[in-house]
């Protein structure tokens, strides 16, 4: 039996993953995925590539969460990111990241002595990589009304309008439907 993923990820961009453990941001409904160390090692350990070990510090990474947000919603909006976004981040990404290691049956695993740590700094070094990317242009906020997050678009159009079909998309085609037959 397959379990089902306690965060959501497809974002696009591991960047973004992260950004969306603040589910519905800046709506009443806002809901905080890392309250504590327990659930960001599971985040590292769900989203990031190496097993999930060192000293989780949930406050300094949702503020790095928080860095990474501001620092892309500023760039978008052609601002200057804040001094304090754009150090934030910058430090995280001075951080090592996981190294590839070949085990003894040809398969390739990440390691770090802090997994934590270096997946943030992956976190924080591809929100850098990001915001001077072309890719820029193809960051969408999801249409939902209190979904809040954001996604990158890679659909050949460019026109895709939510997060998710399965979650948000749905949605919204369900109110459709029934406003239709109401």
């Amino acid at each position: 039996m397959a379990t089902t993923p306690r965060f959501r990820q497809g974002a696009g961009r591991l960047c973004l993953d992260f950004i969306r453990t603040l589910r519905h941001r800046g709506s009443p409904d806002e809901v905080e995925e890392l309250p504590d160390a327990e659930a960001l090692l599971a985040w590292v350990e769900q989203c990031g590539p190496c097993t999930a070990t060192g000293h989780p510090d949930p406050a300094r990474a949702r503020e790095l969460r928080e860095a990474v947000h501001a620092l892309i919603t500023a760039v978008r909006a052609d601002r200057m990111p804040d001094a304090r976004s754009r150090d934030l981040v910058n430090e995280a990404a001075a951080h090592p990241v996981p190294v590839p290691r070949l085990d003894p049956t040809g398969q390739l695993g990440w390691e770090a002595e802090d997994s934590v740590r270096a997946t943030l700094s992956l976190v924080a070094r591809d929100a850098l990589d990001l915001i001077a990317s072309p890719s820029l242009t193809r960051l969408r906020n999801c249409a939902g009304p209190t979904c809040g997050a954001l996604f990158l678009d890679t659909s050949r159009p460019g026109n895709r309008r939510w997060c998710s079909m399965g979650t948000c998309g749905n949605r919204a085609k369900k109110e459709t439907l029934r406003g239709r037959t109401a």
